[in-house]
């Protein structure tokens, strides 16, 4: 027997299915169309095999599954591999290099990963190709557990959301053993056994019950391990009903996403996504099948591809063999958006015909259900070849003429793109970035080019408006809801009803008007201040941000349920120092601008002025660049931009140049003080610091906001300790 036996749940129908369709969504999520698994039983017989394993033995799936692992070894091998697998079952995981023969009767090294009892008697085996190393890259010592090896904690929840079976891969995940966890609240996962995070959290199941419309959930989250270690958690939970549709339970699975957010971001920026459907395009078929398998296709689409009805009775149509190799990576990100959020965003991909012969296409595709598995594609095409411009090679032009932004460097050019795909949408969008990147500028881009164009675009910084005005700026209130309320207000909402509301800064939103202003963005309405009429709304929510919002949630200072409402389609503003070439566009766009404005005329930069400015780091990005490009149109006599270069400096030599540690510190509060446009919270933020202390450190050091721009008027250069009440 293995090492560890499962826990069978008290209720007869979890013990008799839960592990059955525990299976069905294991397998659902790990059998990627490339990924070579197998799933072994205690004798080492192959139990299920993915396309990726059919292809890397050379043999068919059926000619796999009910085979032992020595059976596609070399002969001299065959008794090592025995030794190995009872080696494995005592200690529940291994690793090392298998010599495989596959049809062809080529020998060929191999690398897995074996993980025990990942389900009840059912061992996972991770295989691939053993790719060439240096001999640093060699030593086990400074290799860490590679990704394509990582576990998988799985396990089982009655109707109560309490353990009710656990495996293996749960213990090396969490370190609990079985008997500490069973009958559990699954609250026990969490810091401080905070359950809002979890989608269960907020009674979904009764929802389920009624409605019947989704079958899973997907969510991240910090979860606590048994030595306190936080991860951070991908987590898909699977409601079990038996055939009457009662809930009988969950079927849970946890996968260690730490670092996981920088993969998926390199592989999202190599996806081409398309603009929109041209206008001769038209849907071109419909896939549906369960993990590879095409068992049904409409006949659009075999004739799309070349292939015909007897091809997709007889087994001859797989999915893996229409997808060019290049395009894998691409297939399983999109399965992992499908699995994550129940559909992928549409993308451009190709199609090996029958004959082939590639065809470019857009595809999407949703999950139909999990249990067994099963997705839809939607297929439109064609698509010409002009038409398909990759996001990752060289300028992209934009369709839409976006006035306001200027730069045609490939990251910009990402960034319009994906505003020209959302804006048509009314998708709430989150735009992330560093102060100065021109974030509000892509919130105006994006409802200039949306349906909602002709009516109001809102706008409220979250950081300027101090705590307690935050919330009926945003929601208004009725007149004698408070002191010194002597008329109603109209709130930010209500005023962008129709249109657009852009919330910059939200990361400075406090912690307990959250709650309500994700109320207003899921159900549409709200109340005001004092008022007991709900109010209607139909507003697009465009938030920005430069602040770290998962750095937060787990800090508990931003939920996590408004952060996932808020991220449905996340925009990355770049800072000016990964795209240099846009600078000689904007420092001409800035003179000429600050020009007109006083009345000059400046058509003159001479070549090195802008060779030293693009290399110069611009930690304030592109507000920093247009306050130098006016100063230097003030500065300039004559038709030649003349640049006070040496202000370059400034920052590198208050870093470096004080005497004492006072010197440095104030220095230091100076720079950031300027970077953030002078104000205290966001400021503040940047320092990693009380607003309060930094007050205090303020006026220890003597530092006020004269120190920053003598000309702001008076009001603005005290400190608020400073002010009269």
């Amino acid at each position: 027997m293995s090492a560890m036996q499962s826990h069978i749940p008290s209720s007869n129908w979890l013990a008799e299915n839960g592990s059955k369709h525990l299976e069905f969504l294991f397998r659902s999520i790990v059998f990627h169309r490339s990924a070579p698994i197998l799933i072994a039983d205690n004798d080492r017989n192959s139990q299920e095999a993915s396309i990726g394993a059919s292809r890397l033995l050379g043999l068919p799936r059926e000619k796999i599954i009910g085979r032992r692992l020595e059976d596609f070894s070399q002969p001299s091998f065959k008794r090592g591999i025995s030794e190995r697998w009872r080696s494995f079952l005592k200690a529940g995981e291994q690793e090392g290099t298998l010599h495989l023969v596959g049809s062809d009767g080529r020998m060929r090294e191999v690398e897995y990963a074996a993980k025990g009892d990942v389900l009840p008697v059912r061992h996972l085996l991770l295989l691939r190709d053993k790719p060439k190393r240096t001999a640093a890259e060699q030593d086990p010592s400074k290799r860490g557990v590679p990704a394509w090896a990582r576990d998988y904690a799985l396990l089982l929840l009655d109707v109560d959301r309490r353990i009710a079976a656990w495996y293996a891969g749960a213990e090396r995940i969490y370190g609990y053993k079985s008997d500490e966890v069973i009958g559990q609240h699954v609250s026990f996962f969490y810091p401080d056994g905070d359950f809002s995070e979890d989608p269960l959290c907020d009674k979904r199941d009764e929802n389920l019950n009624r409605a019947g419309g989704e079958v899973y959930f997907g969510s991240d989250a910090w979860h606590v391990k048994k030595d306190g270690a936080r991860f951070w958690a991908h987590v898909i939970t699977m409601p079990l009903k038996d055939e009457s549709g009662a809930l009988q339970g969950y079927a849970r699975m946890v996968r260690d996403f730490s670092g996981r957010q920088e993969k998926d971001e390199k592989i999202t920026h190599g996806r081409i996504y398309t603009k929109a459907a041209p206008a001769h395009a038209t849907i071109a078929g419909i896939v549906s099948g369960g993990f590879d398998r095409v068992p049904e296709a409409n006949d659009a689409f075999l004739e799309l591809v070349g292939y015909s009805r007897e091809d997709l009775r007889t087994g001859r149509l797989r999915w893996p063999d229409l997808t060019p190799k290049e395009y894998l990576a691409l297939d399983e990100l999109a399965q992992e958006e499908v699995l994550r959020f129940g559909a992928c965003r549409p993308f451009e991909k190709e199609l090996i015909r029958k004959d082939g012969v590639r065809v470019p296409v857009l595809v999407a595709t949703a999950v139909v259900k999990p249990s067994p598995f099963e997705w839809i594609t939607f297929v439109q095409s064609p698509l010409r070849q002009q038409e398909t411009e990759p996001i990752n090679e060289g300028p992209i032009e934009v369709k839409q003429n976006f006035e306001e932004i200027k730069g045609h460097s490939t990251a910009m050019g990402r960034v319009m793109r994906d505003v020209e795909v959302v804006a048509p949408t009314d998708a709430t969008v989150l735009i992330l970035g560093e102060t100065g990147t021109g974030k509000e500028l892509i919130a105006r881009a994006i409802h200039r080019s949306s349906l909602r164009r002709n009516y109001p675009f809102i706008t409220l910084n979250c950081a300027a408006i101090p705590t307690g005005l935050l919330e009926s700026e945003l929601f208004g209130y009725e007149r004698g809801a408070f002191t010194g309320a002597l008329a109603q207000k109209i709130g930010r909402f209500e005023r962008a009803n129709g249109g657009t509301l852009f919330l910059d800064e939200v990361g400075d939103i406090p912690l307990e008007l959250q709650p309500k202003l994700l109320r207003a963005l899921q159900e549409q309405e709200f109340e005001r201040l004092g008022g007991t009429k709900t109010i209607p709304i139909n507003v697009r929510l465009i938030a920005a941000t430069n602040r770290n919002l998962t750095q937060m949630m787990a800090e508990k200072q931003f939920r996590g349920d408004l952060y996932y409402r808020l991220k449905v389609f996340p925009i990355t503003t770049p800072p000016l120092r990964d795209r240099p070439e846009d600078i000689p566009v904007l420092i001409r766009h800035f003179a000429a601008k600050y020009a007109a404005k006083m009345g000059r005329t400046i058509d003159i930069v001479p070549s090195d002025t802008i060779q030293a400015l693009m290399n110069w780091h611009w930690p304030g990005n592109v507000r920093e660049l247009e306050n130098f490009i006016e100063r230097s149109v003030i500065l300039t006599r004559g038709s030649c931009l003349q640049v006070p270069l040496a202000e370059l400096c400034g920052p590198a030599e208050e870093r470096s140049g004080g005497s004492t540690l006072e010197e440095v510190e104030r220095n230091h509060i100076l720079r950031v003080f300027r970077e953030t446009g002078g104000i205290v919270k966001t400021t503040a933020n940047r320092l990693g610091v009380p607003r309060t202390t930094l007050n205090a450190i303020m006026k220890k050091l003597g530092i006020s906001r004269s120190d920053l721009n003598p000309g702001w008027p008076r009001e603005y250069r005290e400190l608020p300790s400073q002010r009269s009440a």
